[in-house]
């Protein structure tokens, strides 16, 4: 322990294991350590179910009809894999899908009215759907026709719209989509957590919607992926990655002092002996004062024995509450995963709803969610303070990810990550640099 490395990393979560591993690919020397004994630091997947029990203080143990609290591996946060997004390139490249196996979720979909629809992402679906009449369908479908042409590159797919001018709200004016449409296209499809982007230019949103649309023809059920045995097995699988590059690992690990000179990093403390680093990564509960707090997710944790009710019994699915149908800011989410994943026993579903506290009364606030669950066994409720850095790092070269957010996917994650890789390294992160440098090392050409 008491060597000089590159890279110093505090905490296993996912943002810090995949930067872990990118580093140790690029041949930089890592250690990485976390203070807790399992992997994963906030985005863990807690398992067997008596640990879930004590985590929350639930008194008691879980009753017989939870079955083997061995069969459990119940996330913290609850997110899914866009099939065509960020980190399953990520997942390829560094071929961290070796140690991994992945289920299509079985359907999307969207609340409208007190009732859930299924999302309409094709044009066959969209013009089945009841969530809208016979001429909304047709001009939904020019809709989606243009985005599957739209190329920001190619000036003659633009049709008169400018895209990094023309508004969102213009493009929707255009097409003539009435508010329900604009409704689920903005959260379903683009996944916007709020209505800020329809004044911003439509580029963004009518790439979101050709992610949505070319992740779902990946697979044809949903656009959206899980890991058999929950997500905590993604950020073992980049710390596996690290290892091969040979990097250190270390848990149990209690941080004494993170080091700082004349203002930058120079090493960390634990147990007594200190490790001397150039650079170091860490999620923010291991510099409190380095961060500042934006705002709260609320997270509920459901264990029901039934499938949710309207999705033609999926044992698995999303379910997307559009903030207008709620008289909210921002969306709620439900995601719902079960025995299929081999995260619950037989016949148990975990459903997990979470959203971006806008109240003093945040349980109040998801009630519409939970409402759509009912009955539920037994809820696990958390609140959790969002934190972002308070600098960039640049002078104490102290990099801190920020807290895993509301949304049900991960691009906002690989945004940050490929944010602090920037900030590090001085160069956009390119997703083919991980490809060449793996050829490197087999030798191959």
């Amino acid at each position: 322990m008491n060597e000089e490395y590159d890279v110093i990393v505090l905490g296993t979560g996912l943002t810090e294991c995949i930067l872990s591993g990118i580093m140790s690919v690029n041949g930089k020397k890592v250690l990485h350590m976390d203070r807790n004994p399992y992997y994963g630091g906030e985005s863990a997947s807690i398992t067997p179910l008596e640990d879930l029990y004590k985590r929350f203080k639930i008194p008691g143990s879980p009753p017989e009809s939870m079955g083997r609290g061995r069969d459990w591996n119940v996330d913290l946060i609850p997110k899914f894999l866009m099939a065509n997004g960020q980190l399953v390139k990520m997942l390829l490249y560094t071929e961290v899908t070796r140690y991994l196996d992945f289920k299509v979720t079985e359907g999307s979909f969207v609340y409208k009215g007190g009732k859930i629809y299924k999302v309409p992402s094709t044009e066959a679906e969209a013009l089945a759907s009841s969530l809208m009449g016979l001429f909304e369908k047709r001009r939904f479908r020019k809709f989606l026709v243009y985005v599957a042409n739209f190329d920001e590159k190619d000036p003659r797919t633009f049709e008169g719209i400018d895209p990094m001018k023309t508004t969102m709200r213009e493009v929707y004016k255009k097409f003539d989509l009435g508010q329900d449409v604009i409704d689920f296209t903005g959260h379903a499809l683009a996944l916007y957590r709020t209505d800020d982007y329809l004044d911003q230019p439509c580029c963004e949103t009518i790439n979101r919607i050709k992610l949505y649309s070319e992740s779902l023809a990946r697979y044809g059920k949903s656009p959206y992926l899980y890991p058999l045995y929950g997500l905590g097995e993604l950020p073992q699988g980049f710390a596996r990655l690290s290892a091969i590059y040979g990097g250190t690992y270390m848990l149990n690990k209690p941080i004494e002092e993170i080091i700082v000179q004349n203002g930058k990093v120079i090493g960390v403390k634990s147990e007594g002996e200190i490790a001397r680093c150039k650079q170091l990564i860490c999620d923010p509960s291991y510099v409190k004062d380095r961060v500042e707090k934006v705002g709260q997710v609320i997270r509920v944790i459901c264990i029901l024995s039934h499938p949710i009710k309207n999705t033609n019994d999926a044992n698995s699915c999303q379910i997307i509450i559009p903030q207008n149908q709620v008289n909210r800011k921002s969306d709620i989410y439900v995601c719902m995963i079960s025995s299929a994943h081999n995260v619950a026993a037989q016949g148990k579903y975990i459903a997990i709803v979470s959203t971006t506290v806008e109240t003093k009364e945040p349980e109040k606030e998801i009630r519409p969610a939970l409402e759509l669950l009912e009955p539920i066994e037994q809820k696990f409720i958390s609140i959790s303070d969002l934190l972002v850095p308070k600098d960039l790092g640049t002078e104490s070269q102290i990099f801190i990810s920020r807290t895993y957010d509301a949304t049900t996917h991960f691009e906002t994650t690989c945004d940050d990550i490929k944010n602090i890789y920037k900030r590090m390294t001085g160069s956009e992160f390119d997703f083919e640099e991980m490809k060449r440098k793996k050829n490197d090392i087999y030798g191959e050409d």
